[in-house]
């Protein structure tokens, strides 16, 4: 029984403390690619898995560049993005989208 004790409070301790870490970004989803095709209201993202999804952005998403303000016109074709985003409705919505500064491989 002292054996089970031992193991079990601190695998119980370190659940309880971890648990909010799960929540940690807001049940956002994170998506990592190069932007294909933009809009004036949406994005599309190749992931490095080979889907192409389609994130929708407004006045409220933050963009930025190197850890600078941004605007959706540095967002270019082929550009390569980190996009935090929710899910509104039947779609998603990009709460921030994160603009790298480097070029997409293949280009030169």
């Amino acid at each position: 029984m002292k054996k089970l004790r031992r193991t079990l409070v601190p695998a119980l301790l370190c659940t309880l403390l971890l648990h909010p870490l799960s929540f940690a970004h807001g049940g956002m989803e994170h998506f990592l690619g190069t932007v294909p095709a933009i809009s004036d209201h949406f994005l599309s993202l190749n992931t490095s898995d080979g889907a192409v999804i389609r994130i929708e952005f407004d006045l409220e998403t933050k963009f930025t560049k190197g850890g600078a303000p941004a605007t959706v016109k540095d967002v270019q074709v082929e550009s390569r993005v980190v996009i935090h985003a929710h899910k509104r409705d039947n779609s998603l919505h990009a709460a921030e989208v994160r603009i790298g500064t480097g070029r997409a491989h293949g280009q030169h």
